[in-house]
């Protein structure tokens, strides 16, 4: 589990989440150039006024919880729907885009597997 691979990931998957967590309240990048579903998506997400706010909290909680190791499991259990959320967003409104997307869901798959030990006695009954 405390691998320096292991540890290379959640850093690198920490400092991603932080930036495009704090993204979403600073706006500190440029929005992408999305195909028209995609905008009006992103759009009504925006139009809500809470969507995107409590994505962007989750990532920069996720993100500092991995920085500073602390509760790593329960973090990438957080993390898991969004990631999926991200590939499905960009598999059926922005193909293009998907690289990132898989990056992340990646990583976040490789760290679960890293700490399986952990999520084992979820599945025991």
């Amino acid at each position: 589990m405390n691998s320096t691979f292991t540890t290379i990931l959640r850093i690198i998957l920490a400092l991603g989440l932080l930036v495009f967590g704090f993204n979403k309240f600073i706006g500190f990048m440029p929005a992408p150039e999305l195909p028209e579903t995609a905008g009006s998506f992103m759009q009504s997400l925006k139009a809500t006024g809470y969507v995107l706010p409590i994505v962007g909290a989750l990532e920069i909680f996720i993100g500092f919880l991995l920085l500073i190791k602390k509760w790593v499991p329960f973090a990438l259990l957080l993390l898991a729907p969004i990631s999926v959320n991200i590939v499905l967003f960009h598999l059926f409104l922005d193909l293009p885009g998907i690289a990132g997307a898989i990056v992340v869901t990646v990583i976040n798959i490789i760290l679960i597997y890293k700490y399986w030990k952990v999520y084992r006695p979820l599945f025991q009954y």
